[in-house]
């Protein structure tokens, strides 16, 4: 008992030796999603190290998921979860139910681009396999067929402009060798930047089962998304035409415009706040959904998420309220 004593208290002695030295020293900790403190201080006897709290630098909402949902300048009922949030100050302005796990129909294809851009590069030659058919009514797609051939930064272009689930399969083939494996890969990268209350299967959030995400969530996959010059540069797009090829070699041509009503010019924006861009999303399970960088006039940025409003034009007319509420 007593060499084991002496042991702990060497060990002990040497921890405080480090903390008590001079200068500024970094403290790594694992973060752990089911962990109930995300920061912790050490502290020896005459001095003292702190670790950053993994969410020093995002925004942050109760545990009910709602922040003054009360207010009379915000109408959401026709939506289910909504979020609105100030990326430089790290503040929430505005949340309802942001911790509800939703289909999120095509606003999917934000992390499908995150690992895209990851594990590939925009240059990349896509030959496209059979497996990129859609079947499912109504699913958007842009026609690729087995065999064309197009780059990466081409098949990005379409998926997040044009919304095409098509598009999707092919990229998630190339970057990974099977839808399946790159649901992995998506689900991997979601929990590193903390989006825990989401899971993948797919890469283009066509309805499936054990396949959905958070509006909370969506915040940081899209705040992550923007690290990406590709995507800063994809999203406020309002148009896009390029050639590609099929397996003939002959020319094949996309051209698509965006689904952004306030990109389009037939939704408006308050006038403090210019909408960058951001992506779109329907289905019958989701609903209609929408998330956006806005910026005001000082150029400050903000990410505003609506899912599963009832209409599209309530959608905008919400999404237009909530940005009236940046100062």
């Amino acid at each position: 008992m007593k060499c084991t004593n002496r042991i702990l208290t060497a060990l002990l002695a040497a921890v405080l030796l480090t903390l008590t030295g001079c200068g500024s020293e970094e403290i790594l900790f694992p973060y752990d999603p089911d962990y109930e403190v995300s920061g912790f201080r050490v502290t020896a006897e005459s001095g003292s190290l702190t670790a950053d709290a993994f969410a020093s630098d995002l925004c942050v909402v109760p545990k009910d998921g709602n922040l003054n949902v009360n207010n009379p300048n915000v109408d959401m009922s026709e939506a289910t979860s909504a979020g609105l949030f100030d990326l430089n100050n790290h503040e929430t302005i505005y949340a309802k139910n942001v911790y509800e796990r939703l289909d999120p129909a095509s606003l999917t294809k934000l992390m499908t681009a995150i690992v895209a851009l990851k594990y590939g590069n925009p240059d990349d030659m896509i030959t496209v396999s059979e497996n990129v058919r859609i079947d499912e009514s109504g699913a958007v797609v842009c026609g690729l067929k087995a065999g064309d051939q197009l780059t990466l930064n081409q098949a990005l272009h379409v998926l997040l402009i044009h919304s095409a689930n098509d598009a999707a399969v092919a990229i998630a083939e190339h970057i990974a060798g099977s839808v399946e494996q790159f649901a992995n890969l998506m689900n991997e990268e979601a929990a590193a930047i903390g989006a825990t209350g989401s899971h993948f299967v797919n890469p283009n959030g066509l309805t499936a089962d054990n396949h959905y995400v958070t509006a909370y969530d969506m915040y940081l996959i899209f705040n992550e998304a923007l690290r990406y010059e590709k995507v800063n540069e994809i999203i406020h797009m309002t148009s896009y035409e390029t050639v590609y090829h099929d397996k003939n070699g002959a020319e094949k041509t996309f051209s698509y415009s965006t689904t952004n009503q306030y990109l389009t010019g037939n939704v408006k924006a308050p006038d403090n706040v210019t909408v960058i861009g951001g992506k779109t999303g329907t289905t019958n399970a989701a609903g209609n959904c929408l998330i956006l960088l806005a910026r005001d006039t000082a150029g400050n940025p903000y990410i505003g998420v609506i899912m599963r409003s009832s209409e599209r034009g309530i959608l905008y007319d919400e999404m237009t309220q909530m940005l009236g509420e940046i100062g």
